[in-house]
């Protein structure tokens, strides 16, 4: 086989290393790829939305299944573009991309079908919104959204009704996160810890991956602003056998069952976040694709080939294959430019990735290129290094002996990533 991974993050060196551990795999390209990404796939130098050049790169290349990594092209359509052609891709059409891309949309298709989520209001026209906040108590917290896909940046943590006035007014009237604001939910605030349910899916049936925890805020102790994401380990021991019934049977099983009633076209994966209200799971959002950092956690301990398990989602027989997993634990620490996400420099060389020799230790490139044949950095994320082993404290000392040996100017990185995990 021959496949196409669009996208150009650590997720999508992820997924092309996995698909480099399938047998039946001949050529494996990516668009446009990164610096990392080279070492497994051929990077072709396309945009994630210029869809009739990644089609035509298809055809001239017999490239027999298209993946795609982020969020972007599966909103604007690119599944239904590529089926159109008669070309097969994995992932959620325009349609069901949906519940990622509007927030709003989710909501409601969450309150049709039952599924347990946070009390809301959505609001298209800013005066509505700030008179719904009048009435808010003054140190009550609560959580303002943009309605629309903000690059994780869309999600404001107000301590009362003065920050949410203020965070309505940035995002509807000063517009700094553009048309993604157009539309703001303002939700209840939930204090409980998250974790992150990735599925694959054909939309008929499912098969649940390990959940993962992600670190979204930049500091330890989880202070400072919220990221794409710092750090992931997966399997969480907070997501013991219990709660893991408990999602599938109130939140997954029933998103299918509304997948399935409303005729959306899905065939790929879905990210459930879950927020612990008390003892019980709630959505706090869904993403139509592989999470990023969690899938460079969970994407190492899969046994089963991906491209088994992509066939089996285009033909609509999920059932019919048993996806086995590792039996160890896997963390991901993220290594970041200084300042991120605020303004940071790049260009800095990255040193020690020669020395990364240990065999359970992987490093995938998010915001790196090459140039005069050395790795520098390009991006606010810019590496993640994973490390598994059989139980999860030791993951967390491998990983960490292993970052150590990494340096690039102002680089920073996390000091906590899983510590929850061992916590007593």
């Amino acid at each position: 086989m021959k496949v196409l991974v669009i996208g150009s993050g650590g997720r999508e060196h992820a997924i092309c290393r996995q698909f480099a551990q399938s047998s039946n795999i001949e050529k494996i390209y990516c668009a446009p790829g990164n610096g990392g990404i080279a070492s497994v796939a051929q990077n072709t130098n396309i945009g994630v939305s210029e869809f009739e050049k990644l089609a035509t790169f298809v055809k001239e290349n017999n490239i027999d299944l298209t993946f795609v990594g982020p969020e972007v092209p599966l909103s604007e359509g690119i599944v239904d573009f590529f089926e159109a052609e008669g070309l097969k891709i994995a992932g959620p059409s325009k349609a069901a991309a949906r519940l990622e891309a509007s927030k709003t949309y989710s909501k409601e298709f969450m309150q049709k079908y039952n599924v347990p989520t946070a009390k809301y209001e959505s609001f298209s026209n800013i005066d509505d919104a700030l008179k719904y906040l009048e009435n808010w108590e003054e140190n009550k917290k609560v959580v303002v959204k943009a309605d629309g896909l903000a690059a994780g940046k869309g999600v404001y943590m107000c301590n009362g009704r003065v920050d949410a006035i203020n965070a309505v007014k940035q995002i509807m009237s000063e517009k700094v996160l553009g048309a993604a604001g157009a539309t703001v939910v303002i939700e209840e605030f939930i204090n409980g810890q998250e974790l992150s349910y990735l599925i694959f899916t054909d939309g008929v049936s499912y098969a649940m991956m390990p959940a993962s925890q992600d670190h979204k805020r930049v500091n330890d102790n989880d202070e400072g602003l919220n990221t794409g994401g710092m750090g992931a380990y997966a399997p969480a021991p907070l997501a013991t056998e219990n709660l893991n019934k408990k999602v599938e049977t109130n939140i997954i099983q029933k998103v299918i069952k509304g997948i399935r009633n409303e005729k959306l076209n899905y065939k790929g994966v879905l990210y459930v976040g879950v927020i612990m209200n008390g003892q019980e799971p709630y959505v706090l959002e869904f993403n139509c694709r592989f999470g990023d950092p969690e899938t460079q956690a969970v994407l190492p301990l899969l046994k089963t080939n991906l491209t088994d398990i992509c066939e089996a989602l285009l033909n609509k027989k999920l059932s019919d294959i048993k996806i086995e997993w590792k039996k160890e634990f896997a963390v991901c620490v993220v290594l970041a430019s200084g300042g991120y996400p605020g303004s940071f420099q790049k260009g800095f060389e990255i040193k020690g990735l020669e020395s990364i020799t240990d065999k359970d230790t992987i490093i995938f490139h998010a915001g790196t290129k090459v140039e005069n044949g050395k790795a520098v950095t390009s991006g606010g994320r810019v590496l993640g290094v994973t490390s598994t082993a059989a139980d999860i404290k030791s993951a967390i000392d491998k990983v960490y002996s292993q970052v150590k040996l990494i340096s690039f100017e102002n680089m920073h990185y996390r000091k906590d990533i899983a510590h929850k995990a061992i916590r007593s």
